[in-house]
């Protein structure tokens, strides 16, 4: 990897036309979306990157997120330590085993390859649209960890069903006895204080919540627009994130209907950018991958205790 230089940063303010930006279709012809075994070398990055444990570099961060700014920070302590303590045994008994009130929750969901769209359940038509993208199945955390690690263990083709689970630490945990709460919560105190504003909860009376994600080799979620601020760390392995500002959720095929099942969602998989020149396209896909060619972005790949803003 290679980063930005910090030692030409002006500590008053980040640098103007922070971040540099490209074209989407730039950045998915270096690095394709579903090629994940031949990633450029290096991989460059263009999110700074400073180190959460150095008080100076830490006060640096503070300001790229006051100015709302993209940057990463790394050796974060209950990261780290969460990235330890979180083997599959741990994840487990507090998924599948535990019957107390402080037993976690979680669910699987399935697609037919690697990519995720999501949707509103409950106003999906299935009469007018057809099948959903994806669906709920019944697996427990374990049998989800187990078809994880056959995926990696093989390199499970982008074009295979693969399988996600997901857990969410509702807001209204925090404000319960510490002995009632879960153990995502219990983990990361930093995202799960009531009141108290720590680097990374910095409005808790807007914090809504700790959505965990349970991602095996290549699932894909598909574009989408988050209204609030997120703060998101890699517990293990990596994710490559692309991202756009919001000036460019108009490229992107995202649905602004607040009544569509699709509302902040797209359903344009990147991925299909590199067979644009395939007759058999849709011409309504054609037509809609072409304008996210052109669309202002940045990638970058989050690693194992870091934190992404």
């Amino acid at each position: 990897y290679e980063y930005p230089d910090k030692s030409k940063l002006d500590n008053d303010a980040p640098p103007e036309g922070y971040p540099y930006l490209e074209n989407m279709g730039d950045i998915l012809e270096r690095w394709p979306q579903d090629e994940l075994d031949n990633p450029p070398s290096p991989i460059v990055e263009r999110l700074y990157h400073f180190n959460y444990s150095d008080p100076i570099e830490r006060d640096m961060a503070l300001k790229f997120r006051d100015a709302e700014l993209p940057f990463k920070v790394y050796d974060v302590p209950e990261i780290t330590a969460a990235g330890i303590k979180w083997t599959d045994e741990y994840l487990t008994s507090n998924f599948d085993d535990d019957d107390s009130n402080t037993q976690s929750h979680g669910k699987s969901q399935e697609s037919h390859d690697n990519f995720f769209a999501f949707f509103s359940v409950t106003s999906w038509s299935t009469e007018q649209m057809g099948p959903p993208p994806t669906r709920n199945n019944d697996w427990t955390y374990n049998k989800w960890s187990t078809h994880a690690t056959y995926a990696d263990a093989t390199r499970l083709a982008f074009d295979r069903p693969h399988f996600y689970f997901q857990s969410n630490v509702q807001r209204e945990e925090r404000y319960k006895p510490l002995n009632q709460w879960t153990f995502v919560s219990r983990d990361l105190p930093s995202f799960s204080t009531p009141n108290e504003e720590t680097f990374f909860q910095f409005k808790p009376q807007e914090q809504k919540g700790i959505q965990c994600r349970f991602g095996e080799r290549g699932v894909t979620a598909a574009t989408h627009y988050d209204a609030g601020r997120n703060m998101v760390g890699m517990i293990k392995g990596a994710k490559r994130y692309i991202l756009s500002p919001p000036k460019e959720c108009y490229k992107l095929g995202i649905i602004t209907n607040r009544a569509n099942t699709l509302f902040r969602h797209s359903l344009l998989n990147f991925g299909h950018i590199k067979h644009l020149d395939n007759n058999n396209m849709h011409s309504q896909e054609h037509k809609w991958l072409e304008l996210s060619k052109t669309a202002l972005t940045i990638d970058t790949v989050l690693k194992a205790g870091e934190v992404l803003y």
